[in-house]
């Protein structure tokens, strides 16, 4: 089944309190993901490690307005380029970042933090800071990075295995980006660790704040793009 399929069929069997939550996790995950019109891809299958030896599986999903690894399934976007400093290995980075379950019904694990509108120089406890290189953050997300430079933003969709999140309690223990709000936690951790058939498949948006030791979270003028990137 599609997405819209099984939607349908979930408020179909769906009764009373449980039909309205079904609704409105569908409502979540519809507008989240509105204008990536998954396809899916042909042949192979999305590694779930619950189902090996079953015969059975999910396809990928592949986003034809999206850019593709297809050795190893990341698919990314940009929404602006930026013109700043490209990041290395060895270099400290700062972003700000959001995450969703985008294979489980939408559902947000962190949201960003950057205030919307005007330049913002100041304290940036709040973001994320970290070495390129060093295996801090899953490999999906530090692989996103890397192709970008400082002031761009770029929305990234990390299938379930070796780019994304351990299959375990707490998975952020392990690799980042850790989600910050209990709620966000939560949610990840439902879905890193469950042994059932949840379709892991993570979804970031990431905007690179600053590079280099000395980097501060800042949305200085001059490095970036201010029209948004268009195909």
């Amino acid at each position: 089944l599609d997405a819209s399929e099984e939607r349908g069929s979930l408020n179909t069997h769906a009764v009373g309190g449980i039909q309205r939550r079904v609704v409105l996790a569908s409502t979540v995950a519809a507008n989240l993901t509105q204008g990536l019109s998954p396809a899916r891809a042909d042949g192979g299958y999305v590694s779930m490690p619950a189902l090996e030896g079953k015969g059975y599986g999910k396809t990928a999903t592949r986003y034809p307005d999206f850019q593709i690894d297809e050795e190893t399934g990341l698919q990314w976007k940009d929404f602006r380029i930026g013109l700043g400093e490209a990041p290395k290995s060895g270099d400290v980075v700062v972003v700000d970042w959001a995450g969703y379950t985008i294979g489980y019904y939408g559902r947000i694990i962190e949201a960003r933090n950057l205030a919307k509108g005007g330049d913002f120089e100041g304290g940036d406890d709040s973001f994320l800071r970290f070495t390129i290189g060093k295996g801090e953050m899953i490999d999906g997300f530090e692989q996103a990075i890397a192709g970008m430079r400082e002031g761009g933003i770029r929305r990234v969709v990390v299938p379930p295995g070796p780019l994304s999140y351990e299959n375990t309690n707490n998975p952020w223990n392990i690799k980042g980006p850790a989600p910050r709000t209990f709620s966000g936690k939560r949610t990840l951790d439902f879905v890193a660790s469950d042994r059932g058939a949840i379709d892991k498949t993570i979804m970031f948006d990431i905007e690179l704040l600053g590079v280099g030791k000395d980097a501060r979270a800042r949305r200085a003028k001059g490095t970036w793009v201010n029209e948004p990137v268009t195909k």
